[in-house]
């Protein structure tokens, strides 16, 4: 689905990715993980369009995204939830999950069939409709933005950092999400830089570092592996 090839990225002058290569097949969950400032987010806001390559390309299906704007990515069949959320604080939780749905367009039966399925993975979403995007918790705000992400009906999810900054009480809640989401069928990158919160059922790992992938293995790999070892130390 997604194939990610040789690709450098670079922020007012300073390289931050450096000959990225890495794939997404059709329903994996494929966990980047790395620390802080190592490049996760650089990566997926470059794969959105968000950020230009210095060189390398983004390829989705075999087609380039590499010079696309984001919505035009959005529209391929890639959905996005932020580190930050990023949820519209002057929307109503139904108005900020609704927005999927007119980023790409959809008939009406199929547009709601797309929401429905959002409240479906966070049913505690109904209950919040009315509620403003400003009035929302951290944990609420996650959920809102990856409902909203799901609302564009997407083939891929990236999620940068879901668990990042959450209350351990709602952890569990955004995980089993993330597991209904994989249920579906639905293909998912998502970044993360606790190790303690990758999912056992992760498909594969690539850790990054410095802005280099360092390993690609499975999530026991990683954890035999010497230098993964080395690197997540630092990370939980």
């Amino acid at each position: 689905m997604l194939s990610v090839e040789g690709l450098s990225v670079d922020i007012a002058g300073t390289s931050i990715l450096r000959d990225i290569t890495l794939d997404v097949n059709e329903g994996e969950i494929v966990c980047l993980v790395g620390r802080n400032g190592a490049g996760k987010t650089t990566l997926l806001r470059a794969i959105m369009g968000q950020l230009a390559a210095r060189a390398g390309a983004v390829k989705w299906r075999g087609a380039a995204l590499t010079g696309l704007p984001p919505h035009l990515v959005a529209r391929r069949g890639i959905g996005f939830s932020p580190e930050e959320s990023e949820v519209f604080a002057s929307l109503s939780v139904a108005q900020n999950i609704a927005f999927g749905t007119w980023t790409r367009p959809a008939p009406a039966a199929r547009a709601q069939a797309r929401v429905a399925f959002a409240y479906e993975v966070f049913p505690k979403l109904t209950t919040y409709m009315a509620r403003g995007g400003a009035e929302l918790s951290g944990g609420e705000r996650k959920m809102v933005s990856i409902a909203r992400a799901l609302a564009l009906d997407p083939e891929l999810l990236l999620l940068d950092e879901p668990f990042e900054g959450l209350s351990p009480a709602i952890i569990p809640t955004i995980a089993a999400g993330i597991a209904s989401i994989r249920a579906s069928g639905k293909a998912i990158l998502m970044a993360e830089s606790n190790v303690q919160h990758i999912p056992d059922y992760v498909s594969r790992i690539c850790v990054i570092e410095r802005g280099e992938i360092i390993f690609r293995g499975s999530l026991a790999e990683a954890r035999a592996d010497p230098l993964v070892r080395q690197v997540a130390s630092g990370l939980a």
